[in-house]
Order: C-alpha cells, then structure tokens, then sequence
C-alpha cells in the first residue's frame, strides 16, 4: 500500500489543535476522513468551523456524528453551569471536562477507522498547556491504542491501529507556530466554550486564554476576534 493511497481518520472539533492535528495527516501523505461530534456542546459554532477545516483540508469525507451528550450531563459544556472565566487552573480538572469524551470520541474513530480500512487516528490533544484534561495525557493515548488493538477483528488479526496526538507535547507556542509552518488559516478554527451572541469568541474562557496565551508568546499575530482581552 503506498502512502498516497492510507487512510486515516481525524477528529476534527473545529479547534486550532484539531485542526493542526488532521494536517498532520494530511502532510504524511494520508487521505483524510474527518469526523467531528456534534455531542449537544454549547459552543454549537465549532461545528460550522469544522466543516470549514474539513474542507480546507481536503478530507474526502467530513461525518458530523449526532451522539447527544446532554442527557448525561455533568459538564458546562453540556449542562446548565457556568464556564469559569477567571483564570486557568491546570491543578485541578475544570468544569468544562466533559466525561469520557476523548474515551467516547476515539472509539467513535475507531469504530469508522475498521470499518473504512484505515488503521491511523489523529487527534488533537495537548499535554501541556491544556486545562488539566485527564483523557489528554500520553499515558491515556497509549492505553486507548492497546484499547484499539484488544477490542477489533482488525487487531485480533495482527493489524493493529496507531493512534497519532502530534501535539501531545507542544505549548501553545509551538502549536501557533506550527499553523504558521504548515500554511493554516487559523482564523477559520474556533476555540471559545462560551460564544457570544455576535459569534465572537469571549476572550475569558480556558480555552481563549490557552489560545491568545500561544499566539502571543509565538509573537504571531492572533486572527481571533475576541469580544474582550483578559
């Protein structure tokens, strides 16, 4: 099988790691099916940045997978709870974790991955400036990837699947940077867990201080239109 002619599945949220992750992929050489997760977040605008991502990228498919994680509950991402704005605290596990998500989402990946003959997962977590996400740590990655090859017909026949996360060691920084050396129009990505309703991102959320904080320390100009600066 030539490199030209590998499949891989991406999980593309519509954030600037997702985004960077899948093109990754794309950059080895794969062709790309995206799948993003519409799991009832509040911040519904990173489905239409997805979309966006997907195309720029050239995935030969985009899945937009409806799986309606409010009826669970238990995070301000899926439940009626505050998105904490006054600063990240990387020593606990904010609100804004959602349970179980990037365990449900590869598996997602995974489950279209044996199914469309690919073997190769992207995702996009980050184990350093992140926002204290137990399911972004490289423990986690490679106990999914045993996960993978113990629990399909694909690895119980010796193929087994390899779960990429190219910025699981990355600041911020790097990942600006690397926007920038891979040609990306980070203003097409969404970061923000608490929009405003002008479409804006808040500029007070974790996920906005992480993404200006990577920007600024890059010294690259951040694309972003924030409602206001922390």
């Amino acid at each position: 099988m030539t490199s030209a002619s590998r499949k891989a599945v991406a999980l593309v949220s519509g954030g600037l790691d997702s985004m960077i992750s899948a093109a990754h992929a794309r950059e080895r050489g794969f062709e790309l099916y995206a799948l993003t997760v519409d799991y009832g977040q509040r911040h519904r605008i990173e489905l239409e940045a997805a979309g966006r991502v997907a195309a720029a990228l050239g995935a030969v498919r985009h899945i937009v997978l409806p799986l309606d994680l409010t009826a669970f509950g238990g995070s301000a991402l899926t439940a009626d709870i505050d998105v904490p704005k006054s600063g990240v605290d990387e020593d606990a596990v904010p609100v804004t974790y959602v349970p179980a998500r990037n365990t449900i989402f590869l598996s997602l990946a995974l489950g279209w991955a044996e199914a469309a003959g690919a073997r190769d997962l992207f995702i996009g977590v980050n184990a350093l400036d992140y926002s204290g996400y137990p399911d972004c740590r490289p423990d986690f990655i490679a106990a999914f990837e045993r996960v993978a090859a113990l629990g399909t017909k694909a690895g119980s026949e010796g193929d087994g699947f390899k779960i990429h996360a190219p910025l699981q060691h990355m600041t911020k920084a790097d990942i600006a940077k690397e926007a920038a050396r891979l040609g990306l129009d980070a203003g097409i990505s969404w970061s923000c867990y608490d929009p405003t309703p002008q479409g804006e991102h808040c500029g007070f959320c974790d996920s906005c201080r992480l993404r200006s904080k990577g920007f600024e320390e890059a010294g690259l100009p951040d694309p972003t239109v924030y409602a206001a600066r922390p």
